[in-house]
């Protein structure tokens, strides 16, 4: 990818198991960065991993100073770093991870569409709140905009397309659903997904490093708040 990223791809389509090896090649680079790495950025079923071929050259003629051993090229070295990281990995080796609970206000002004998607699915708002809501959910990657978490488990009876006109602006924190899949909008950004609820937590976290409140890895679960209980929790 150019002369300063490489792409590592291990697997097709989206799948825990996929997801599983994302994870753990990104886990491993984090415990054991080489010199000129810069950053790693997973993706559904791939990793990106960002680097200086500036400081690799430097540190690498430094390491080869008074040897016959012929000097490769950055991406060269970039290439046995990431096949010799690969080959660290151990069979049956399970990634880091943690379980974040976000709690969400559904329905009212909160979440809009909550009962159009109750409607399409022929349920009622409550038994989509009951289904959104009790299964745990899988964060495949961060994308589209800062700490918006894509994530894998949704149940297909609260399915719903996307809007055919997108609303200009979706404030922070709140939840939708587009297809079979779910999200929070972590930034006030247009959207055309179905509004089901808001979440008082911040998902972008600028001060903060790293900045975003989920991390590819992570498992959640939305839990049901009153609108009492999203006010305590703004204060």
């Amino acid at each position: 990818m150019g002369d300063r990223a490489m792409i590592v791809r291990l697997g097709e389509g989206v799948d825990p198991q996929t997801h599983r090896s994302v994870k753990l090649l990104t886990d491993y680079l984090a415990e054991h960065p080489f010199d000129g790495l810069i950053e790693t950025i997973p993706a559904f079923n791939s990793v990106t991993i960002e680097y200086d071929p500036l400081t690799i050259y430097q540190q690498e003629s430094q390491r080869l100073k008074g040897r016959e051993e012929q000097l490769q090229l950055p991406l060269e070295i970039v290439e046995r770093r990431l096949r010799e990281a690969l080959g660290a990995l151990r069979e049956g080796q399970e990634p880091q991870s943690r379980l974040v609970r976000i709690p969400v206000c559904y329905g009212g002004e909160f979440g809009e569409d909550l009962a159009h998607v109750a409607e399409l699915n022929g349920l009622t708002p409550e038994e989509v709140i009951a289904i959104h809501s009790g299964r745990e959910y899988l964060v495949y990657m961060i994308g589209f905009a800062p700490g918006f978490p894509y994530l894998g488990g949704m149940d297909s009876r609260i399915a719903a397309p996307r809007r055919s006109t997108p609303r200009l602006s979706i404030p922070p924190g709140t939840v939708g659903i587009a297809g079979e899949q779910t999200g929070i909008y972590p930034i006030g950004t247009p959207g055309g997904w179905q509004l089901i609820g808001r979440s008082p937590l911040a998902l972008f976290l600028p001060e903060q490093e790293p900045p975003t409140l989920l991390q590819a890895g992570d498992r959640i679960r939305f839990e049901p708040i009153t609108r009492e209980e999203y006010d305590q929790w703004r204060e």
